[in-house]
């Protein structure tokens, strides 16, 4: 069995101490040697200007290759491509486009009035740009707003078609999700690579409200082995074994790279890659 590749996402700091947590963050996960690192938007647009100083600066310092997230959220079609282009202008060349979600206080995404109507339309716009890989986001379980999984897989091909070269997934908890909805893609004729998001559970807590969230299924053995983790606090360990599990069926179901969430707490990321036989291949570069 090969050693599969790895990318991680991060968020952008909104405080001092955060910035230190980023910057541990990627001081302890960029000797894994990622294919890339991504960095998010705040719900509803919050974070742009976030975002882009944490952009630049991991580019800058650490070496890595670096994709933004952009979204459609609250600003124009001009001010979303000023954004890229500035990005580019700092040699950033990744992107991943995204509709994004809703504001806060509103129930539904809607677009701002001069601005893309759809994740589509980013993408169409950054492809003719020539100057962006482009990836995008998957829902291997029903994305909440949509009618079925059919639907979803059909706007997954457009965005393809549209100019992604990718796809990262959702987090999910069975292997088996992933191979039904990688083989429904291939069905579509989607041969872009469809790349599995992996979730290492380090607060149990939230990751039930972001599973809620995202229409994501719990099984009800993990829910119970947390349950019990939590009173014997052993939570870190389960995490770790459950999504090394994860990561080791997936890769025997012929999984060649993983990307990892990691909320920016990069210890139970950090040990699963070890688990899977990823080990330090570089030093991080110092800081400018």
């Amino acid at each position: 069995m090969s050693t599969p590749t790895v990318s991680f996402e991060f968020f952008p700091p909104k405080s001092l101490e955060g910035s230190f947590r980023l910057w541990d963050c990627v001081n302890t996960l960029a000797p894994l040697d990622p294919t890339f690192v991504s960095v998010t938007y705040g719900a509803g647009g919050t974070t742009r200007q976030l975002t882009h100083e944490a952009v630049s600066t991991i580019h800058r310092t650490s070496g890595l290759n670096v994709a933004a997230h952009l979204t459609c959220v609250d600003a124009t079609r001009a001010e979303t491509l000023d954004i890229a282009q500035n990005y580019a202008a700092a040699g950033v060349r990744e992107i991943v486009a995204l509709r994004g979600d809703a504001p806060k206080g509103q129930a539904t995404f809607t677009p701002h009035a001069d601005g893309f109507a759809s994740s589509v339309e980013l993408i169409e716009a950054l492809a003719d740009t020539g100057q962006f890989t482009i990836r995008v986001g998957a829902y291997p379980e029903k994305h909440p707003e949509a009618v079925d999984q059919a639907a979803d897989i059909a706007f997954l091909k457009r965005k393809i078609d549209a100019g992604a070269t990718a796809a990262i997934t959702q987090f999910f908890f069975e292997a088996d999700t992933f191979f039904r909805f990688r083989d429904a893609c291939a069905k579509a004729g989607i041969t872009a690579p469809i790349i599995p998001g992996i979730l290492p559970i380090e607060n149990w807590s939230g990751a039930q409200r972001f599973a809620d969230q995202c229409g994501t299924h719990i099984p009800q053995v993990i829910r119970d082995a947390f349950t019990n983790a939590t009173r014997d606090g052993t939570t870190d360990l389960l995490a770790t074994a459950l999504a090394t599990e994860l990561c080791d069926d997936l890769v025997r179901g012929g999984v060649d790279h993983l990307h990892f969430y990691t909320l920016n707490r990069p210890e139970l990321t950090r040990d699963v890659c070890h688990a899977l036989g990823i080990t330090p291949k570089a030093r991080l570069q110092n800081v400018a």
